[in-house]
């Protein structure tokens, strides 16, 4: 019995590593759109190392002014995602979280910085032929916060045809008027035409696309939007959920007790995982 206890004891360590994912941080890619070296970080599943099976994948956004760290220091996406594995809430699954703040800030295509063409033509490939990924529409998913969930938005609005499901949390939608745009835009950038602002406004405010989308390929993906009662972007989130009612696009949209903080977003991730994972699981 003794010795046992003591082989248990041994063993109970390595069992618990066993059960645990693996975070990698500063991970880096050549990006020739972008013309300059880029950061990303990746969450492994647990026994991704000793298994040979491909797995699906969750593109993980951050918000303003984080970086592709983000959602492994303040989100605690190891310990989340484990936890939901080992419950069985969510499939085993790899997660890709890009940097969005290098230069510039931003998931789109602004003047001579094509960040959403990088992200389609270059980064998506790598990864997927990197890491062990199921590189079909039904096993790919993204999600992501605050300007991150406006990139959830966007994306999945303007590539359908690549996500089985989108989770924007707290998610800027993009300036609600083409005076907003103006504003921020030339505020940001004061050589920036008047053309390129209607043309950013058009393509990168979610009711906008979602007003000229084809209602049958939105429906492709599922849905999951989620903002708090005291979030600042409720304006925006509430009227993408309107407009979705309107078109009779089915989704989950969940108003919780909240703000825009990093605690209202872990506490949406377990339930993001869950989603997706339903999606992984269609037939």
């Amino acid at each position: 019995m003794k010795k046992l206890t003591f082989l248990i004891a041994l063993l109970f360590p390595v069992l618990l590593h066993a059960q645990s994912g693996k975070v990698m941080d500063n991970l880096k890619m050549d990006s020739k759109i972008l013309k300059m070296e880029r950061n990303y970080a990746v969450y492994l599943p647990p026994g991704y190392e000793t298994s040979e099976r491909s797995y699906p994948v969750l593109y993980l956004l951050h918000g303003a002014t984080d970086n592709h760290t983000g959602w492994i220091q303040f989100g605690e996406v190891l310990h989340i995602t484990d936890k939901a594995i080992q419950e069985g809430i969510a499939t085993p699954m790899i997660i890709i979280m890009p940097d969005a703040d290098t230069k510039v800030m931003g998931y789109f295509n602004v003047p001579d910085y094509n960040y959403e063409d990088f992200f389609f033509e270059e980064f998506i490939p790598h990864v997927e032929q990197k890491y062990r990924i199921k590189d079909t529409k039904r096993f790919r998913a993204v999600a992501g916060l605050s300007m991150g969930g406006g990139g959830s938005f966007m994306y999945a609005l303007r590539h359908p045809d690549m996500f089985s499901s989108a989770c924007p949390l707290s998610a800027y939608v993009g300036p609600l008027t083409l005076e907003q745009a103006d504003q921020s835009m030339k505020r940001r950038n004061p050589n920036i035409t008047d053309a390129q602002v209607k043309s950013y406004f058009e393509n990168y405010n979610a009711l906008n696309l979602l007003a000229k989308a084809d209602v049958e390929k939105v429906k492709s993906v599922r849905w999951y939007i989620d903002c708090g009662d005291d979030d600042f972007l409720y304006e925006g989130n509430s009227q993408m959920h309107i407009e979705m009612r309107k078109k009779e696009i089915p989704h989950e949209y969940r108003v919780r007790d909240g703000g825009h903080r990093w605690s209202y977003w872990r506490s949406a991730l377990p339930e993001v995982l869950r989603f997706i994972s339903d999606s992984f699981h269609q037939n």
